[in-house]
């Protein structure tokens, strides 16, 4: 006989571990969380450089790559994604952002009620410790630890000041519902130490007799019987386990896993199920659907006269000196994240919110897992926030354990083609400003030959890569073509709810991390207030 739980959490990375802590919280409610990578254990996670270091290992990382992308001249993405407790919270950046106050009115005025601003503003500030302590924005003694950044760069510094000669202001605070200007992005870290949402919320919850977290145990589907979903069947240790969820099952796999399993479960678009030989139990075309993410164009220039990461980390001096550092006040490189300072601004007037978010970062290298270069050099990432471009994550197996095909889709509209171009061409205004020209910046990626809007579209299409962001495959909506409702329940079968980022209807303007969070905080309100009703 299959074990029973009154909850069934399918996931432990951001939403996972912030819902298994909340519905822990009730003490005659039992909660099964299932979570198919490891524990957070590896060093690396937790030293804020690491980042370079999780980034395509295959312990921490899923090392889920693209379909070839025609927007990228062919090229397939890496797309990682966390396997290990934490999720994405493990192997991220670290930024805290919560996107602009209009991103969530839309939803709203979409018909998803209930997810304006005004409305999930608690939510952000419910389980939020921000380091400036609590006002109408922000809130003190959550679990989510906010703090600024412990390091900071001339260079960057520099590019701030270049930024505000060519109109875009300084700002403090990027998360008051409007995000313009330029600053240093808070982080998740804690006196220089990455702070996870395992650590965050589900230590605090790991002695709970009614939570039973159960690592390694890769789901292989839903069980469905009677119109509900019943519980799920997994594998751990070579054994094939079924489990049961009396009130509901919550599925918190992310944009690639929870539109995968929903359609190894039968539920999905019936072309893609019969492909692979899956007998449909729920027609809905829309899983897998409507897939967006940020595309960065990395822009890199030389630079003489000033200090950058690059030379520091090429030689085993400064590598030594960079590590000390960290050992001694868990400050200095190591405690950076990967991005330091950021900007929010618009590609042209026409936008009424900023529609760019820049990375701007002390270093360069070909990709992340490569070394830096051995000469001084920053990098400028600038990313499209709300691409018109429409993807897809579909299964490739009807094997669990087998990657689906993930086609982003990246570059597809014309309208992302000429925000790309411009991007390209507002960089090159800021790294002309005097701040900078100091330095004597040479740009070279994508280089000074590309000239033309064609010319721009090829570079971005050269050098444009994922911030690692996708949403929206298991879209939230109050249309019957939606995937989940605003209530985040699945249309056509009761008993399973969809809570990550994959049932945002369109991507907020910034990192997505906190977003995701406040909608599994969001998400066990629902629940529990389903279960007293």
């Amino acid at each position: 006989m299959a074990q029973q739980f009154d909850y069934i959490i399918i996931g432990a990375g951001s939403a996972g571990c912030t819902l298994a802590n909340r519905l822990s919280e009730t003490e005659n409610a039992t909660v099964l969380m299932l979570e198919a990578g490891g524990k957070d254990t590896n060093p690396w996670i937790h030293i804020p450089v690491g980042y370079l270091y999780c980034i395509g290992n295959p312990s921490v990382d899923w090392c889920f790559k693209t379909v070839r992308e025609p927007g990228l001249n062919g090229r397939s993405l890496g797309y990682p994604r966390g396997k290990v407790l934490g999720g994405c919270s493990s192997i991220n950046g670290m930024i805290y952002m919560r996107g602009q106050a209009n991103d969530y009115d839309q939803w709203q005025q979409s018909g998803c009620s209930g997810w304006g601003w005004d409305d999930v503003l608690p939510y952000f500030i419910k389980s939020e410790d921000h380091y400036k302590g609590s006002d109408e924005m922000h809130g003190a003694g959550g679990e989510w630890r906010v703090e600024q950044a412990r390091v900071r760069w001339d260079i960057l510094d520099a590019f701030q000041t270049a930024a505000a000669e060519a109109g875009i202001p300084k700002v403090s605070d990027f998360n008051r519902g409007t995000n313009e200007g330029s600053g240093y992005f808070d982080v998740n870290q804690k006196r220089g130490v990455r702070w996870n949402t395992s650590k965050a919320f589900l230590r605090p919850a790991h002695d709970r007799k009614n939570l039973d977290v159960r690592t390694n145990a890769h789901v292989r589907r839903l069980t469905i019987a009677d119109g509900r979903v019943t519980g799920v069947e997994y594998e751990r240790g070579g054994q094939i386990e079924t489990v049961t969820a009396t009130r509901e099952t919550i599925l918190c796999a992310g944009s690639v896993g929870s539109p995968q399993i929903l359609e190894l479960s039968g539920i999905g678009r019936g072309d893609v199920l019969q492909q692979y030989g899956i007998e449909q139990m729920l027609d809905r075309p829309q899983v897998g659907e409507n897939l967006q993410d940020h595309l960065q164009l990395r822009c890199a220039y030389k630079v003489s006269g000033i200090r950058t990461l690059n030379e520091k980390a090429s030689s085993l001096f400064g590598k030594a000196s960079i590590a000390l550092e960290y050992l001694f006040k868990q400050s200095g490189p190591m405690s950076m994240a990967p991005s330091q300072l950021g900007v929010f601004t618009r590609s042209d007037s026409s936008y009424d919110t900023p529609n760019l978010q820049y990375h701007v970062q002390p270093l360069s290298l070909e990709k992340f897992g490569d070394p830096v270069h051995p000469f001084p050099a920053f990098t400028a990432s600038v990313c499209n926030l709300r691409p018109q471009s429409r993807g897809s994550i579909h299964i490739s197996s009807p094997d669990y354990r087998e990657q689906p095909a993930i086609a982003p889709n990246y570059l597809s509209a014309d309208a992302d083609k000429t925000v790309a171009a411009d991007s390209i061409r507002l960089t090159r205004k800021i790294a002309s400003q005097p701040a900078l020209a100091a330095y004597k910046p040479e740009e070279f990626k994508p280089g000074p030959s590309y000239e033309t809007e064609d010319d721009l579209v090829r570079a971005a299409g050269d050098i444009g890569t994922t911030i690692f962001h996708p949403v929206g495959t298991c879209r939230m909506g109050a249309d019957p073509a939606s995937v989940v409702d605003p209530e985040l329940r699945l249309r056509g079968l009761t008993g399973l709810r969809i809570a990550d980022a994959s049932v945002m209807p369109t991507i907020t303007s910034g990192n997505t991390n906190s977003p995701t969070i406040m909608i599994a905080e969001k998400a066990a309100t629902m629940i529990k207030a389903s279960a007293n009703a």
